[in-house]
């Protein structure tokens, strides 16, 4: 057969296949992933102008943090009502105007959470040597603040931005923050590798987690049927999760206070200022060589098979 037979035929049946998978015959783009990217370091470069880029002296900061702010906004605008086209036709240009103009207008709030965290980070982790460490090195920290940025436009329903800002994160950091999310302040993912915050999860103030941390659905099988259903538990405030612990079910709390130890797997509510470890393997077998089912062993102590 002829390449160039073979070229023309595979167009038709890749384009056939993409209309049918997507729905999208018009030719309304998608916002670019490219365009994301940037508009996320642009971003930090804005809430932390010492610390990335290239601040001028004092005399012209502020021009050119204005000037800044106005690229952001032009180019995020463009982003917004490219995402908004695909789901609406009108008013997709004012509307992404305002939505932009929004963020710009939340940025300094967002600034201020964010220096908390750090603060968060730098006082929970005694290898870390300065605040400013923890701004300009921890991983935890950057998914943290793309997390927050696409939390908001989350919140003002644009489509597809919020997860393409997080899933960046993702890939950067190996932490993945589902950008519904609730996430109060002094928030710190330490090491943070293969931490799984999901979209229905409530986290409160000054709680700390570790790697490999998941607080997700307790199944997913129904798929789309769970929908804008609470799936992802509550963890309140003043809570600490060690590494490789699950943490699972929309109705699952996590008391004040708690300390979840390193691989505990928790589908059920745990009372405030409670110790929970996962069971030791080897205590888990009685003489008969069956397992053991112990779940409350000691007052103010929850043990956790695995």
């Amino acid at each position: 057969m002829d390449y160039k037979q073979i070229i023309s035929e595979t167009a038709s049946k890749l384009l056939s296949e993409q209309f049918e998978l997507t729905k999208n015959e018009s030719t309304t783009p998608f916002p670019k992933a490219e365009n994301i990217v940037s508009i996320v370091g642009k971003l930090r470069t804005a809430m932390f102008p010492s610390y990335f880029g290239n601040m001028p002296t004092s005399a012209t900061a502020s021009f050119w943090l204005q000037s800044l702010l106005d690229e952001i906004h032009r180019e995020l605008a463009q982003e917004i009502e490219t995402a908004l086209l695909i789901i609406a036709a009108d008013n997709c240009a004012y509307l992404a105007g305002e939505i932009s103009s929004k963020l710009l207008a939340k940025l300094a709030d967002l600034q201020r959470l964010l220096y908390k965290d750090a603060q968060a980070g730098f006082d929970g982790d005694p290898a870390a040597q300065s605040v400013d460490e923890v701004i300009l090195t921890y991983p935890g920290f950057f998914a943290v603040f793309v997390y927050r940025v696409a939390h908001f436009l989350y919140t003002e329903k644009v489509p597809l931005i919020p997860r393409m800002m997080s899933e960046y994160a993702h890939s950067i950091t190996g932490i993945d923050i589902h950008p519904g999310a609730e996430i109060g302040e002094d928030f710190f993912i330490d090491h943070g590798t293969g931490v799984v915050i999901g979209e229905t999860a409530i986290i409160g103030n000054r709680v700390k987690i570790y790697q490999g941390v998941t607080l997700g659905a307790m199944s997913t099988q129904k798929g789309q049927g769970l929908k804008n259903v609470k799936r992802h538990p509550n963890i309140q405030d003043n809570v600490t999760i060690y590494s490789g612990a699950s943490i699972l079910g929309g109705d699952t709390v996590i008391g004040e206070g708690v300390v979840v130890g390193g691989n505990a797997f928790i589908l059920k509510s745990v009372p405030a200022r409670t110790v929970v470890r996962a069971l030791n393997p080897e205590l888990q077998f009685n003489d008969g060589g069956e397992i053991k089912n112990l779940e409350f062993q000691q007052p103010d102590v929850w043990f956790y098979e695995i």
